[in-house]
């Protein structure tokens, strides 16, 4: 007997066992979760973040010593009016007693006044470097409120780097929390217009939660390895809730349709069977295609998109392995209860009402019409459509989203904001950092004298006293130049370079064998922008070949391979355009009221991240409708009658779990950051526009055009779909004679129902039958 496959094998088991495969997953996801807990979450250091020549100038001075260290600001000012100089005096004297004693202070400047007497800055420095401040900012903030309440007079507050990361996470822990308290009732409502049950409706919510809690546990297991940059946890929310729904209800749409198939003759046991040989396949085929294309992300080689790619991957992984283990014990266990309900009405005397097979209803057929009649025109139309909404991609702006775009609803930034309008030197810093030979010193001297000479003269520098820094063997040195422009600011460009491009190579550039480089705030953004761009042809043409070649290994068509890379390609960019009209040109901020920070322009991880997350969702969709017109296709009907067999099979199914991906994205519309919002818009989008137009109206219409020439170079397909319907119905007619001669359950059907034969035959299948 040929091997059955590990994903059949698998439902088998778990189906004879259900008691020990609920038991073990439940045990999986305790055991993924204390581990994580015990190892807990190893987060990305400041070497995991460098790259280009702000990544190799940071290198050089933290080897030196001689990078620029955490501080934070504590603002003494009032509401309104003058400032009171006594009583700020008085307010910074406390802050400075109070935080020379934290174990976590490693200084305390002199209070510095604004140019506008206003507000009175005390600078406190911090132990360790930026990246882990944030780490140890709570004492800080705590003694700044205590300072607060014992001079209520004035207003006393904290900000940095820490403080300001310290709050975005806790604002995006609230976000999260928000977001979840929105996705639960809507997936509830839609799952159960699609079920009608409370009892099925509560297994994709317990699976995907679960899903959910193993993966946090895995991730901080995998952080070991692959460090998280703090964006894990969003997206195995992100993805965790959207394809947990998503590939259960694949599997319980297709038990329950041939439950409903079988009128009662096939048991619990059989049915999963079914289920595991069509649906089950599908799902695994579609996580790994998810999986495949998000791991393509490790090609930036860098620790953002390495963090978000290992989310997405863990999550998908762990819900893929519920779908076939767990979730054929559950349903096993349900369909059991329903068959004793089933025999206690009838030994009672009551007539079972037999539920007949669910058929799409007007407004699907109505959908479906268009391609099955006028595939011409449906095709033409529909991709016209689409590249339409596509065409404002065409000028899209990206850039890289810093503390300028942040919420300001979000108190930290407003404080952000207060600080940088008392001091503008403080909005944005260059750090020249210089490593030469011993013994050129006074070179090495006499060549930063000339380069903060340059930067003196130029009015995108501000002009402060001089910051430098010199390691204790005198070889490298970092000197610090401000710029009192915002962050992305085309003045705070021009000062980047005029550094790089002009005086740099007039300056330190003379000094033979020098090593030297920018660093800082400005060069980080321009650096990891350049790195993305040139990492992205390599990406997608990964990615477009692992797409293909994952179509064609599945369905044994090179022609469908080439339909969904196009289709995938034309549904992402139509998901580019309207994110680009949205967000960048600003209907986002008319419709809804976002700031226009968060509309202004794209962030410039959001296009390669959601490229790369929406081919892996977009092969979801494709393999299971896909699948089911396969299905058709083999039994011998033709091309045109299985693609739209296929269709009315999979259109509810599909839009359903459309429904709940649009749901679970569209709330991360309403966080805070401005990233976040226009991943979870464009997302939303896209599986919209996927599920809607391109299942629904663009593949068909492709598919009844290419007629047989769908499967090439498959033989055994293009056989099956040459074969007459009458040839099919014959041969039909044969095999259930054949089978009905052999198998003595035929005896006691009625002659309506249909045969355990016309299934996929697997071992739960032949398990149990009536």
């Amino acid at each position: 007997m040929k091997k059955q496959p590990t994903v059949l094998r698998a439902a088998h088991w778990s189906a004879l066992h259900p008691g020990r495969a609920i038991a073990g997953w439940f045990a999986f996801v305790a055991l993924c979760l204390a581990v994580g807990l015990a190892l807990g979450n190893q987060r990305a250091g400041d070497d995991d973040f460098q790259v280009g020549e702000s990544g190799r100038a940071a290198a050089l001075a933290i080897e030196a010593k001689v990078q620029d260290r955490p501080a934070e600001h504590v603002m003494i000012h009032t509401e309104s009016g003058p400032l009171d100089r006594a009583a700020a005096d008085a307010a910074a004297r406390d802050v400075t007693a109070r935080m020379e004693k934290l174990p976590e202070v490693t200084g305390v400047a002199e209070p510095v006044l604004s140019d506008d007497g206003r507000m009175l800055r005390v600078e406190v420095s911090m132990k360790g470097t930026k990246r882990e401040a944030k780490d140890y900012v709570e004492p800080l903030l705590e003694q700044t409120a205590e300072v607060q309440e014992a001079h209520p007079g004035l207003v006393v507050e904290q900000n940095g780097d820490a403080s300001v990361t310290y709050g975005l996470e806790k604002q995006r822990g609230k976000d999260l929390t928000k977001s979840e308290l929105i996705t639960f009732p809507v997936t509830l409502v839609t799952l159960l217009v699609v079920f009608g049950s409370l009892v099925m409706i509560s297994v994709p919510l317990l699976l995907a939660v679960t899903s959910i809690l193993g993966a946090v546990g895995l991730s901080m297991v995998v952080s070991h390895v692959v460090p998280d940059s703090g964006l894990g946890m969003n997206m195995i929310l992100l993805i965790g809730m959207a394809v947990g729904v998503d590939y259960t209800l694949f599997y319980l749409k297709r038990e329950r349709e041939e439950r409903e198939l079988a009128g009662g003759r096939l048991s619990p046991e059989a049915l999963v069977g079914i289920a595991a040989a069509t649906s089950g396949r599908a799902v695994v085929v579609s996580a790994l295609a998810v999986i495949v294309s998000t791991a393509t992300l490790f090609l930036a080689d860098d620790v953002i998109f390495s963090t978000l790619a290992t989310g997405t991957i863990i999550v998908v992984f762990v819900a893929m392995i519920s779908s076939v283990t767990v979730l054929p014990a559950l349903l096993v266990t349900i369909g059991r209860r329903m068959d004793r309900k089933a025999r206690r009405a009838t030994e009672r005397g009551r007539k079972l009402r037999r539920r007949t097979p669910e058929r799409n209803g007007r407004v699907w057929a109505a959908l479906l019409k268009p391609a099955q009649r006028r595939p011409v025109a449906t095709l033409i139309l529909s991709v016209l459509v689409m590249l339409g909404l596509a065409a404002p991609a065409l000028g899209m702006d990206l850039r890289v989203l810093n503390k300028d775009t942040h919420s300001r609803q979000i108190p930290e930034m407003r404080a952000y904001d207060r600080l940088n309008d008392a001091f503008p030197h403080l909005r944005a810093e260059h750090w020249v950092v210089v490593r030469a030979d011993a013994g050129q010193e006074r070179q090495v001297a006499a060549a930063l004298d000339a380069l903060t000479d340059k930067a003196g003269r130029d009015p995108a520098f501000a002009r402060t006293p001089r910051e430098l820094r010199t390691s204790a063997d005198g070889r490298t040195s970092l000197l610090t130049l401000r710029v009192p422009y915002k962050l992305s600011s085309p003045q705070a460009k021009a000062s980047l370079d005029h550094l790089r491009d002009d005086y740099l190579p007039a300056t330190l550039g003379r000094v033979e064998g020098a090593e030297y480089g920018v660093d800082g705030p400005i060069a980080v953004d321009r650096d990891y922008l350049d790195n993305q761009n040139e990492k992205l042809p390599l990406i997608l043409g990964v990615l477009l070949l692992v797409t293909f070649v994952m179509t064609v290994l599945v369905f044994g068509s090179v022609v469908l391979g080439l339909l969904g890379v196009l289709l995938n390609l034309l549904s992402v960019a139509a998901a580019f355009g309207v994110l680009v009209v949205f967000f960048q040109w600003g209907l986002a901020s008319t419709l809804f009221g976002f700031e226009h920070g968060a509309t202004s322009e794209i962030g410039s991880r959001v296009p390669l991240f959601l490229f790369v997350i929406l081919f892996g969702l977009s092969m979801d969709y494709q393999v299971f409708v896909v699948s089911r017109i396969r299905e058709a296709a083999l039994t011998g009907m033709p091309t045109r009658e299985a693609v739209m067999d296929g269709l009315a099979k999979s259109a509810k199914v599909v839009t359903s779990a459309a429904v709940v991906m649009v749901t679970v994205f569209s709330t991360f519309v309403f966080l805070h950051l401005a990233e976040m919002k226009q991943i979870g818009f464009s997302l939303a989008v896209a599986v919209l526009l996927d599920a809607f137009v391109i299942r629904i109206l663009i593949l068909p219409s492709a598919m009844v055009l290419l007629g047989k020439a769908s499967w090439w170079p498959s033989t055994k397909l293009r056989r099956a779909t040459a074969a007459t319907g009458t040839t099919a119905a014959t041969a039909a007619t044969a095999a259930t004679a054949a089978t009905a001669a052999t198998d003595p359950v035929e005896d006691t059907a009625p002659a309506d129902a249909p045969h355990p034969a016309d299934h996929p035959q697997t071992p739960a299948a032949t398990a149990r039958t009536r």
